[in-house]
């Protein structure tokens, strides 16, 4: 083997050992901004975490039914999880359907009881700022669910048009900036990279 390279039973054996430590005092992160790499950033994170053997679970609101690469990446880290609520299709912010409401409701119940258990070190709320910013669910409840969370756990909070509420409870805000995109050139989503 090279140098610094390990066998996966033995990185197993590490985060097993590692997970028993977990987070002495949680924060509270965002990530907004219109340009690409919110959730890439959250998952990157997820990852770092998990390397050290901690837990975390993630919970993608208004996102269902599409094999993002995420949900097959998550099946081999042990201490990864993650949940989708939601529809394949877009949501009309103008006019969301009910069913795009029950959804993101039942997703931030699901992230309420995540959270308030502690049993995970880092709760990460995929698109949350979407689902509020289309009012899905109540910007009030969120903030409670902040304020209520344990002190050992971090929230991660993505999506655009962060509300100014969760900016101002938020101790790092990182906003991504759409310089240049292919989409404006006609490419579409691309398995492995956009999904």
């Amino acid at each position: 083997m090279k140098n610094g390279q390990r066998r996966l039973p033995e990185a197993l054996i590490l985060v097993r050992v590692m997970s028993e430590k977990g987070l002495k005092h949680g924060l509270v992160q965002v990530y907004t901004g219109d340009g690409k790499g919110k959730t890439t950033a959250a998952l990157g994170l997820a990852l770092r975490a998990c390397g050290h053997g901690l837990s975390v679970f993630m919970i993608q609101f208004m996102k269902g039914d599409i094999e993002y690469g995420e949900l097959r990446a998550a099946q081999w880290i042990p201490n990864l999880t993650i949940v989708q609520y939601g529809r394949p299709n877009f949501v009309d912010k103008k006019k969301p359907k009910e069913e795009d409401i029950q959804f993101a409701r039942e997703a931030l119940a699901h992230a309420k009881d995540v959270v308030q258990k502690g049993e995970h070190d880092i709760v990460i709320l995929d698109e949350l700022n979407v689902a509020i910013d289309y009012k899905l669910v109540d910007i009030e409840v969120v903030l409670t669910l902040i304020d209520n969370k344990p002190a050992n756990v971090e929230i991660v909070i993505t999506g655009r048009n962060a509300h100014e509420k969760i900016l101002k409870k938020a101790d790092l805000i990182t906003s991504m900036e759409n310089v240049k995109h292919p989409f404006e050139k006609g490419t579409i989503a691309r398995k492995g990279i956009e999904h």
